[in-house]
């Protein structure tokens, strides 16, 4: 059963997708990648977008933990349903509507975002069918979005290769989890989080 971590909302059930619509982030991944953002100090108050959604556990583990606004972006109907299932079990628990969900596909909704418009915490978990190119030109779009200090956060499975970076986009650390890769990126600005803040977690 997929549950709320910590926050607000900790050890609260989630609806799930049926099937095999999507790869849902394990409870371990989950763990390790929340520990992270919790020493970076950035989801207090954090703008996040949760590209490729799923049932939305990224975004809505991190509306729990504090998130001023959370973007779940879904295109399949059932799995936005359950977005939207999720989405509203958090706003019932903070009493305001912090997760709003967006049934598009990525690409039209990075399009469609106001050219002001920044996130400070960006998931992107596609599927992993998606071509590489495809990631590469979602980045670039992306690129153009992002707060000062944001960190981009792509999961992949462990056999595919490093993300294509966009200009104004730097990786900063990697981690494994067993069939899990984790990619850490940042915009390429001055002061921003460097790989020697990473804490020391054991590789699986």
């Amino acid at each position: 059963m997929t549950r709320i971590i910590a926050g607000a909302a900790g050890g609260t059930p989630l609806a799930a997708v049926p099937g095999s619509l999507t790869r849902p982030t394990t409870d371990r991944v989950k763990e390790a990648l929340f520990s992270r953002l919790d020493a970076f100090d950035v989801l207090a108050g954090a703008r996040v977008l949760d590209l490729y959604a799923g049932s939305g556990a990224l975004g809505v583990e991190s509306g729990s933990r504090g998130a001023r606004s959370v973007d779940l972006v879904e295109s399949d109907a059932k799995a936005s349903a359950v977005c939207q299932r999720n989405a509203d079990l958090i706003n019932g628990v903070l009493g305001t509507k912090t997760v709003t969900v967006h049934r598009s596909k990525v690409e039209p909704f990075l399009d469609r975002a106001a050219a002001a418009a920044a996130w400070d915490v960006v998931f992107l978990d596609p599927p992993y069918p998606l071509e590489d190119g495809t990631l590469a030109a979602v980045l670039q779009k992306l690129a153009g979005h992002l707060g000062s200090g944001a960190v981009v956060v792509v999961e992949r499975s462990s056999r595919s290769p490093e993300p294509g970076w966009p200009e104004g986009m730097t990786r900063f650390a990697e981690k494994k989890y067993g069939e899990t890769r984790l990619w850490f990126a940042e915009p390429s600005v001055p002061d921003a989080i460097s790989a020697d803040d990473l804490p020391d977690v054991a590789e699986g």
